[in-house]
């Protein structure tokens, strides 16, 4: 199979389709990357944004690296963070008025709710940094070395950062109160 990097640099030499299967191969994994961050009507929005930027940055890809993925998040979350700034304040908060229409009232959907609110609660604390590793490690499957290529640090640094957001997350009394009800519920099964 012919590598991310053999494919960018086929582009550049001319061929018109090989960039296009670059984004065939990563479309997935980066629209689910923005849906993750600014939901799913929005990641839509943004998909094509981050394809036009990759593509007129192609020439910054270092062809050392066979596979794009990573660039690629580093292209996106370039394009998330202008949309952001291009965003009022209030539009960023999202619209919960709606959820009460139609809200799921099973158990297992509120203990759902509930812990994402918690791991929410418990990521919004983290450093931004620290987040944005961790995150990109726990949600992307990315590595640590390739979540520094992402955030153009070295990898030494996002090692840290992760080590720290989870030693965060361990000793939050949030998290630590989800884990001990979790491990009960699966104790009692």
């Amino acid at each position: 199979m012919t590598s991310d990097a053999e494919l960018i640099g086929r582009s550049l030499a001319g061929d018109g389709e090989a960039f296009v299967e670059v984004i065939c191969r990563h479309e997935g994994a980066v629209g689910a990357y923005l849906s993750r961050r600014v939901g799913r009507e929005a990641a839509e929005d943004l998909l094509g944004d981050v394809w036009v930027a990759a593509f007129e940055s192609r020439r910054t890809y270092d062809q050392a690296f066979p596979e794009a993925r990573p660039w690629l998040y580093g292209v996106a979350l370039n394009t998330l963070r202008r949309y952001w700034r291009s965003r009022p304040a209030e539009d960023l908060v999202p619209d919960v008025t709606s959820m009460a229409n139609g809200w799921d009232p099973w158990p297992a959907v509120d203990a759902r709710v509930d812990t994402q609110a918690v791991l929410r609660a418990a990521l919004a604390k983290l450093r931004q940094e620290e987040r944005e590793v961790l995150t990109l490690v726990a949600w992307e499957d990315l590595t640590a070395a390739e979540a520094a290529r992402v955030l153009r640090m070295p990898a030494g640094t996002a090692r840290r950062l992760l080590h720290q957001a989870r030693m965060a997350l361990r000793n939050a009394p949030e998290v630590a109160a989800l884990l001990t009800d979790l491990n009960s519920v699966k104790e009692s099964k």
